[in-house]
């Protein structure tokens, strides 16, 4: 086997080629561009973005670590489906550690991680879809109620768990076929009132809450999966 030698800085250019690959299909992946239950061709991407086979297995791999992408005898990667037996099983993980990332919030989170949610809940109020009670569209990451709330916890395993491994298929059915919701203003004042109690210190029935919001969100977004059939 001959290893061809590799510059500092060709190396470098080669991980932000990976990077910026991941994000991408990521993205396209979380918001239906590349469907569910397609299959992935690394010859076409590679054309598609000139890139190496080298970056773009690497970009490939980790959406497989993230459970977007799903590697099939004799047929290669493919973008996992959306289905109503996943659902069940995300939400049901979800409802679990969600509600116990709500619990400990109440007694772990920082003064400041109340202050940055309270601001980042009027952000979301002032989304003209949210008052027109037709959509509640939260962007990802550090703009995610959700999100924040797990980082609130200060449980290093429940954070690497909700907001690394099972994030973004989350995100992909929310996106899907979650966003557009006659659920939209109850879904934010349910976020709201799990604030409330975190600040109140009451990890109970700040879980209670989470739970029920969360078991509420999946109901909807099953009851569009039947509709849909």
């Amino acid at each position: 086997m001959v290893v061809e030698s590799v510059e500092p800085e060709a190396a470098d250019s080669g991980q932000s080629l990976a990077e910026r690959l991941f994000v991408t299909l990521r993205g396209e992946i979380v918001d239906g561009s590349i469907p569910a239950g397609s299959k992935i061709s690394e010859p076409e991407l590679a054309r598609r973005f000139n890139a190496s086979r080298g970056s773009l297995r690497e970009a490939v791999m980790r959406l497989e670590s993230l459970g977007l992408l799903e590697r099939r005898v004799n047929v290669g990667a493919r973008v996992v489906d959306l289905s109503e037996r996943g659902l069940l099983e995300l939400y049901d993980v979800r409802e679990a550690l969600e509600g116990m990332a709500c619990r400990l919030a109440a007694t772990e989170h920082r003064g400041e991680d109340l202050l940055e949610l309270r601001r980042m809940l009027a952000h979301h109020e002032q989304q003209e879809a949210l008052q027109a009670g037709t959509a509640y569209y939260q962007p990802e990451g550090d703009f995610d109620f959700h999100f924040r709330i797990v980082q609130a916890s200060n449980n290093d395993l429940l954070i690497d768990t909700l907001c690394n491994r099972l994030y973004y298929r989350v995100r992909m059915y929310r996106y899907q076929l979650g966003m557009f919701s006659p659920r939209a203003k109850s879904a934010f004042r349910e976020h709201s009132n799990i604030i409330d109690a975190i600040e109140a210190g009451d990890g109970e029935l700040a879980e209670i809450l989470m739970r029920r919001h969360i078991r509420a969100s999946r109901l909807n977004i099953e009851k569009k999966l039947t509709t849909e059939r």
